[in-house]
């Protein structure tokens, strides 16, 4: 049987993405069949759909690192007719992803959908919420706490940041929330944000050794120069945790917060963690974690409106969540 999938070639040089009809036989091999209802639109996404090498190695190719549908074929554990959830893995990189109206994949990929979290709220979440998630997380096992201190989100407009600083907020925390879009302080300040601040307030600590402590903590979702600034201006027993690249690979910083203050650096990978964790937080954010104002960060994309909307998020212009209905 056909159905219809956002297809990227190279045509002279460039990367064009179009909608085509495929049959089910042109599918990877996989456990599960899954008819597609909704998907999202994130970083990795927009890098894949430009060609980028490091993210997709092979074209033609379907994007679409989430996606949340009903189980066509399946197994005892995924019967035919149940809701799930797809997240990361190889989903939308090498393997055809979910900017298309169904996919087939590893059971071992393969998330029950909680009762509580429709298909579409489960894919405003997509990977950069729970990627958001797991970051929290990570701050809070390592002893982060409200009455602590004040928590810095970078990259706060972004997909990650923006779920981040209204999950940080709604398990009440003060957040102060950090952008190049002054423009968006309204917005953030509606997610939860006490204040906005500047990214070259922040930056100005770049090459510092130690800095006042002005932070509790800082989930950062750009990486570069923010995480060198960032460090040295972390309190006593603090921690930084990571999880993106948007603004460099590359972090240079002293050795002191670490052995002077005691400050944690943690890496966040929301890809190849074990199957049953990613299960826990998706549970988590269907119930503790639920945000009553996610779909007031979340903007539904048509198809006809994808490409434009992968090129926004690719040059850095995207505010917020973006959600693909298919079916």
């Amino acid at each position: 049987m056909s159905f219809r999938a956002y297809r990227v070639s190279e045509e002279n040089g460039q990367y064009v993405g179009q909608w085509q009809e495929l049959d089910e036989q042109a599918l990877p091999a996989g456990d599960i069949l899954i008819e597609v209802h909704y998907s999202s639109l994130n970083y990795k996404d927009a890098l894949s759909a430009s060609g980028h090498k490091g993210v997709t190695k092979a074209y033609p190719h379907t994007p679409g690192i989430d996606a949340a549908g009903r189980v066509l074929e399946g197994t005892a554990d995924f019967p035919a007719g149940s809701e799930v959830v797809v997240f990361g893995y190889d989903l939308g990189m090498n393997t055809a992803g979910g900017f298309a109206e169904k996919i087939r994949v590893p059971a071992s990929w393969v998330l029950h959908k909680p009762q509580a979290l429709s298909m579409a709220d489960s894919m405003a979440w997509g990977t950069a919420g729970f990627t958001a998630a797991l970051s929290v997380q990570k701050l809070l096992a390592v002893g982060v706490a409200p009455e602590k201190g004040a928590v810095v989100v970078t990259g706060a407009t972004g997909g990650v940041g923006s779920v981040a600083v209204a999950l940080l907020a709604k398990l009440g925390f003060e957040v102060l929330a950090v952008t190049g879009k002054a423009a968006q302080a309204d917005f953030l300040q509606a997610l939860g944000a006490k204040d906005v601040l500047s990214r070259e307030t922040v930056l100005a600590a770049a090459g510092k050794a130690l800095a006042k402590p002005l932070y509790q903590a800082a989930l950062d979702t750009t990486g570069g120069d923010m995480v060198s600034a960032l460090l040295p201006q972390i309190q006593n027993e603090g921690a930084l945790s990571t999880c993106g690249m948007l603004a460099g690979t590359q972090v240079s910083t002293s050795i002191f917060p670490f052995i002077l203050r005691g400050v944690s650096l943690l890496g966040v990978d929301s890809v190849e963690i074990p199957r049953a964790e990613k299960q826990r937080i998706l549970d988590k954010v269907a119930s503790d974690w639920a945000l009553p104002n996610l779909n007031s960060l979340t903007v539904d994309v048509t198809p006809e409106q994808l490409s434009k909307s992968l090129e926004r998020i690719r040059s850095g212009q995207g505010v917020g969540r973006y959600r693909l209905k298919l079916n």
